[in-house]
């Protein structure tokens, strides 16, 4: 499902328009972008939770020349889904 395809449904399941759902869609992608850009952990019960993880610095290996490099340390998103996404899933 691409975001047209979520933007249509979504429309479809809580009777507004498109347009309305797609500033839905925007605003909540907008909301948990800036909470993990702050380091804020965003949890839905039941749904899922996305946090920021740190990655530690580590050596790793140009695959076309053999060299020995240093990935620098960096921050990257999560998600854990939730027990009941966990559970729908495996149905």
């Amino acid at each position: 499902m691409n975001k047209n395809e979520l933007i249509k449904e979504l429309a479809a399941r809580t009777n507004l328009t498109q347009k309305e759902a797609k500033a839905f869609l925007d605003a909540f992608c907008e909301i948990i972008t800036e909470a993990l850009a702050k380091g804020d952990k965003v949890a839905i019960m039941n749904f899922g939770t996305w946090e920021v993880r740190e990655r530690a610095e580590r050596k790793g290996r140009n695959p076309r020349t053999k060299e020995e490099i240093i990935i620098p340390a960096t921050k990257v998103p999560r998600f854990s889904p939730g027990k009941m996404l966990k559970e729908a899933v495996k149905k």
